[in-house]
């Protein structure tokens, strides 16, 4: 088969670049994925024990919340102790934005007409550049401003992109320009067109969500829809998946969509299948045991674990490494797409978790060594 595969590309917008932190937004950069923590800002221990469980899930940026003058003083604490860059969310009180970025914040999450006068907004605009803040327009189809939805009736992707290229102003109109930008709803087909008309308008980096989508699984499956569809289109920079579950959770299902279009990889992809009676092992409880105990795998590889030989032999081809079912718990492993080995099925699981270990280690050492190949011919 040849490996050029023209149906697979996806045409990234070209997008200017902002720094966020250390962190790269839009241009070539990754596409990035974030999330929020949900504790307590002003509880810093528990803030920062969440940040680590989702800076552990891959989080590229994480994004607190800081309402009250508590949460921005145990910012500096949470800002220092992060290992990925913070992003304060201020909603209307404009101090608690030049407290953020005095704090540590890489990014404010703001709507600058919320904050108060041409004064105010130009105060917030000098604490971002005072500190190298970046700021991130959030507009929201819940919460447009009043003389829109008397313009427009309601909530529509016309709304949206007004109101986003209305706060815009405001800060170019400061002589701010890292900015990023989000038009979020609930609705999907509100956010996707909001999106697509605010692609064609602007240069910035653009932040993908679908806001209040839901539980993990109905909220997963609006959001691949959502976020799925402008990134196939070639829409997005940075996203976050809004899930009412922990947020280490939307950082996984974050991955998870960008691995399924080709365009991040982090971790193992595992090509599993449904199940059936022809099933030579457990594949449901071998696949949920095969993800959380390789959960700390960050290399790039793919797994494939079949239950039977109906399907098994053709997807393992296509992955670093695979196991298909047979009979009397004897279970055929491939590596490399080649048939190699058996394995009991007593001794598959561990057997598996630790192929995939030595692989992982095997690319890990193979980029190392390139990477020296390279520095010595320079």
């Amino acid at each position: 088969m040849s490996s050029i595969r023209p149906w697979r590309d996806i045409a990234r917008r070209n997008s200017r670049q902002i720094m966020v932190g250390r962190v790269p937004v839009g241009g070539d950069a990754p596409i990035t994925v974030q999330t929020m923590t949900n504790t307590p800002t002003s509880d810093a221990g528990a803030t920062i024990a969440q940040i680590r469980r989702c800076e552990a899930a891959g989080a590229d940026l994480i994004r607190v919340s800081c309402p009250d003058v508590e949460s921005t003083a145990a910012l500096a604490q949470i800002t220092r102790a992060a290992e990925v860059p913070i992003i304060a969310d201020i909603h209307f009180h404009y101090k608690r934005a030049l407290e953020a970025a005095d704090a540590g914040a890489a990014c404010l999450r703001i709507n600058p007409g919320n904050i108060g006068s041409s004064a105010r907004v130009a105060e917030v605009v000098r604490a971002a550049k005072a500190n190298g803040c970046a700021i991130r327009i959030g507009v929201n189809a819940g919460s447009l401003e009043r003389d829109l939805l008397e313009k427009y009736g309601e909530p529509c992707p016309e709304a949206l992109v007004e109101s986003a290229l209305d706060h815009i102003k405001l800060l170019q109109d400061h002589d701010f320009h890292e900015y990023k930008v989000a038009v979020k709803a609930s609705d999907v087909f509100l956010a996707v067109a909001a999106y697509m008309g605010l692609a064609e308008a602007v240069d910035c980096p653009l932040h993908l969500g679908i806001t209040e989508a839901g539980g993990l699984i109905g909220g997963t499956v609006k959001s691949a829809i959502g976020i799925g569809n402008l990134l196939w289109a070639g829409i997005g920079d940075t996203l976050r998946v809004s899930l009412s579950a922990e947020p280490e959770e939307e950082v996984r299902v974050g991955f998870e969509i960008l691995k399924s279009l080709g365009l991040r990889t982090r971790g193992v992809r595992v090509v599993s299948c449904p199940s059936c009676a022809r099933q030579g092992f457990d594949v449901i409880r071998t696949v949920e045991a095969l993800e959380s105990r390789l959960s700390h795998i960050k290399t790039p590889l793919s797994l494939s674990v079949l239950g039977c030989v109906v399907n098994g032999p053709g997807e393992a081809r296509e992955t670093d490494i695979g196991i298909t079912g047979g009979g009397n718990g004897k279970h055929m492993v491939y590596l490399s797409g080649v048939t190699d080995h058996h394995v009991q099925s007593d001794d598959m699981l561990d057997h598996i978790v630790a192929l995939v270990e030595a692989k992982a280690a095997e690319i890990e050492a193979a980029t190392t060594d390139a990477g020296h190949v390279t520095e010595a011919a320079e």
